[in-house]
């Protein structure tokens, strides 16, 4: 029983730092306005960048799959689970980007895993900034090659390690990983000058793009579109598909070679049930709204500027970011949990985000935005915001 005190005390401690994490619960689809825990809030944190999470015909589209396909998809990939709406939405998924071939995963963070447990062995090298998801971070310690991870954005401090002479001698492969966007402080990789450096020293280059895939760039291709790149600079891309399109999974995007050893290699596909047909069939249609219906990606891009334009009116700039994850920085943790729940007294759901989720001193309100807001719920969140600033909170 030492073990379950050592827990408890463990429990006790994050409580009285302001750490401990606990769970709401939703009562209905995402949107601008939720229930959760018997109340009705305006929500800003949801992922939910497009509005597609609750769209009628994403919704529609999957249960006429469910009818087909049935709920489950009984099986891993390679056992006997793999249907046509996956390969279809592979296929889809692939041509959207202009790459060779995608690959379905479960989970964004089961296909970072799998890439680098994967593809690096002891020997390589794997280079990441270090305010990088931590599914990236994990990939690269379960891989048992050299994890290294360079000051957050800082090109040359990335190319003065993969310059050192204990990186060139004896050296398998190198590998760089990053975020497209950063989560919790919602600025972008500099991708161009990434590529760039890993070409000149002969490195692979992998971005996650969880955050700008639907997004950004030219029919919202993601940050390595907006970055002016074509997919091939970037030989490993994941986008997961619960975000901005609205369902839930990732995918790997590359050569058929990579695509090929993933599928021999990555034990986070090979060993689990492949997400539901309906499911696949549910983001195949999400997939073409997103094509099809730009204003989602203008709307969103117009209520980040008034946001950020009535924050700065108001005495409470934001940290930098032009994408839908608009961090207000309130550095410690009680701080950030008082404002939090000041605006959840007043009927506005923000979630307060602490360590180690970030680093110590960073605490914040992790605003994020949907083009399925009106101006008006901005405005009232701007509203709330002002009088916690005055009051000093």
């Amino acid at each position: 029983m030492q073990f379950l005190d050592s827990l408890q005390a463990d429990l006790d401690a994050r409580r009285a730092q302001g750490l401990y994490r606990a769970r709401r619960v939703l009562e209905g689809a995402q949107g601008p306005r939720v229930r959760v825990d018997g109340r009705e809030l305006l929500s800003f944190c949801s992922n939910d960048y497009l509005g597609l999470a609750a769209d009628a015909r994403v919704s529609e589209a999957m249960c006429s799959a469910t009818r087909r396909y049935g709920v489950g998809s009984g099986a891993a990939h390679l056992i006997n689970g793999h249907t046509r709406a996956h390969h279809a939405l592979e296929e889809e998924l692939a041509d959207f980007l202009g790459s060779e071939r995608a690959l379905l995963f479960s989970t964004g963070y089961m296909a970072n895993l799998g890439v680098l447990a994967g593809l690096l062995e002891r020997g390589d090298h794997v280079f990441q900034d270090r305010l990088n998801h931590a599914s990236l971070i994990d990939g690269a310690q379960l891989s048992a090659a050299r994890l290294r991870r360079y000051p957050h954005l800082d090109v040359d401090a990335l190319a003065r390690q993969l310059a050192e002479p204990s990186q060139s001698n004896n050296k398998r492969n190198s590998l760089v990983a990053t975020d497209g966007v950063f989560s919790m402080d919602g600025d972008i990789a500099p991708i161009e000058r990434l590529a760039g450096l890993a070409r000149k020293q002969q490195a692979v280059l992998m971005i996650d793009d969880a955050h700008g895939f639907g997004v950004l760039g030219p029919d919202g291709r993601g940050s390595v579109a907006a970055a002016g790149l074509e997919i091939s600079r970037v030989p490993v891309y994941m986008a997961t598909l619960g975000k901005a399109l609205g369902t839930a999974g990732a995918f790997v995007a590359g050569s058929h070679a990579l695509i090929e050893s993933l599928i021999q290699r990555a034990r986070s596909y090979i060993y689990t049930t492949a997400m539901p047909a309906a499911l696949a069939e549910a983001t195949r249609a999400s997939l073409r709204l997103v094509t099809e219906e730009p204003w989602r990606r203008d709307r969103l891009a117009q209520l980040v500027t008034r946001l950020r334009e009535g924050m700065a009116a108001i005495g409470l700039p934001l940290m930098p970011s032009t994408t839908a994850i608009q961090p207000l920085l309130l550095g410690e943790p009680a701080r950030a949990l008082r404002w939090s729940e000041a605006l959840l007294q007043a009927g506005v759901l923000v979630t307060a985000i602490r360590p180690p989720t970030v680093p110590r001193g960073s605490a914040r309100l992790r605003i994020t935005l949907s083009a399925a807001h009106q101006e008006d719920d901005v405005d009232r969140l701007l509203e709330v915001l002002q009088q916690l600033q005055q009051k000093n909170a």
